[in-house]
């Protein structure tokens, strides 16, 4: 029988830190709020008889906004990377689904201060984009990342831009 190590995986919010219940109900009744307010220009704007392009735009908008402060308030736009044993998880985006990196799709890792590339064997690049206002979170992932590289023996390169 072997005895097989697994690496818990790591979790790190790239966004805001992570909103408390409150918060994300304020957002939930904003949007429903918002959702309802463009149900009501709906109704007007289809009762009356001018019709403006600009009260159309309005309504899109505010239906968006309203799908996506719901979307926010469920926790589902929340950006994050996670790392794991074999593979890197990252959401970068608050509405597409977040990409999965398998070991064996990475060929090397470029390490920059506010950015990380994973340049897969396919030729296609990810890239990741650090901010500057969690310096101590972007710190974190690089060493988990520099961890991830070591353990899978994945090439990483630390890069210093100079200017």
């Amino acid at each position: 029988m072997h005895k097989i190590s697994y690496m818990e995986k790591k979790h790190f919010s790239l966004g805001a830190s992570e909103d408390n219940k409150l918060v994300k109900v304020v957002r939930i009744v904003f949007g429903i709020a918002c959702i309802a307010m463009a149900a009501y220009w709906i109704n007007f704007n289809i009762n009356s008889l001018k019709t403006e392009r600009a009260l159309w735009v309005t309504i899109v908008f505010l239906i968006g906004f309203g799908l996506y402060q719901i979307w926010a308030g469920a926790g589902k736009a929340a950006t994050f990377i996670e790392i794991g044993s074999n593979m890197v998880r990252l959401k970068k985006n608050a509405v597409l689904p977040p990409e999965e990196l398998p070991v064996s799709e990475i060929e090397k890792i470029d390490i920059f201060p506010l950015s990380i590339i994973f340049r897969r064997k396919t030729g296609k690049n990810l890239l990741l984009r650090l901010g500057t206002v969690h310096y101590e979170t972007n710190e974190k992932v690089v060493t988990e990342i520099i961890s991830f590289a070591g353990s899978n023996n994945i090439p990483y390169e630390l890069i210093e831009e100079r200017i």
